[in-house]
């Protein structure tokens, strides 16, 4: 164990326990009793303090109502990073959860439970994959999948994964496909049979001022959709997003990464939606509607 994390877990665990004894530190620890009382001077010259008393009673400890951060985060810096902490450890992992309750202590707070996030319905094979992509990212090694595009069309990819997103009720993975050489968003629903490959990679997720040049465009749409996709309309779109005509129909202008996935996303309206805006993706959506045609001529 590296010394730094060693004084800050010495430090925790006097706040645990108030009181404790240098060999109780150095059999946890695997080190000298001399090496903790070193410690304990480190820590006593960075002005925490810590004390060492002889006797029976005797022990190492911290002075009553110390809290190790008052002086480093202001108060609302640590409820960010409690608030932050337990989003984390609320969508997967125990080490979020350590993390969270140590920091709860130090900073001498109680933990607010203000959000729930419920994975339950996932099946086993869904909580794997998802585990999985997480792995890969964080390790920095490709990972390899069939992947199934709005239209059902299957391919083989094999990508560099690179972050994992949450948007508009779906999740997302951000990677660089190694099939179309650049950037590409997948849904998480349609990746099936991932794998984690042996090699590893460097590349770094693009700068928000670099999405364009990394195909990761945001195009603005403007779309008119009919009044019998009212359902849809109050699920699926923001209110600031949604306009009613007087004919009933609706005008929506949103914004989405442009990739195949929000095409088929349009055409999923079938004759119920049109595009108004931009004239470009008109175009797109009428060719693919043409070579839909082909197949059934």
């Amino acid at each position: 164990m590296q010394v730094n994390n060693r004084l800050f877990e010495i430090v925790y665990i006097l706040m645990q326990k108030k009181k404790t004894t240098a060999k109780e530190l150095a059999d946890r620890f695997e080190v000298s009793t001399r090496t903790i009382y070193r410690d304990i001077e480190t820590l006593s010259g960075a002005n925490i303090p810590v004390y060492a008393s002889k006797g029976k009673d005797g022990g190492i400890g911290l002075l009553d109502e110390y809290v190790l951060n008052k002086t480093i985060l202001s108060e609302e810096e640590q409820n960010q990073i409690l608030f932050a902490l337990q989003g984390m450890k609320k969508v997967k992992g125990q080490d979020e959860k350590d993390v969270l309750e140590k920091l709860s202590i130090l900073f001498n707070k109680k933990i607010n439970d203000w959000i729930k996030i419920d994975f339950s319905s996932w099946s086993n094979a869904k909580e794997e994959r998802f585990d999985i992509i997480k792995s890969a990212i964080l390790n920095k090694q490709l990972i390899q999948f069939t992947y199934y595009n709005s239209n059902g069309e299957e391919s083989k990819r094999i990508v560099e994964p690179l972050q994992i997103w949450f948007k508009d009720k779906s999740w997302y993975l951000i990677s660089y496909c190694k099939l179309k050489q650049d950037y590409r968003i997948f849904k998480i629903a349609r990746i099936k049979e991932v794998k984690i490959l042996q090699e590893h990679f460097e590349r770094e997720l693009p700068k928000e001022e670099d999405n364009e040049k990394h195909n990761l465009k945001i195009i603005e749409l403007e779309l008119e959709i009919d009044k019998s996709m009212t359902y849809r309309i109050y699920d699926e779109f923001e209110s600031k997003e949604i306009t009613k005509k007087e004919d009933g129909n609706f005008i929506i202008k949103v914004k989405y990464p442009e990739n195949e996935w929000v095409y088929g996303y349009i055409l999923s309206f079938g004759e119920y939606a049109k595009v108004l805006n931009p004239g470009y993706a008109k175009n797109i959506i009428k060719g693919k509607l043409q070579k839909t045609l082909k197949n059934y001529l």
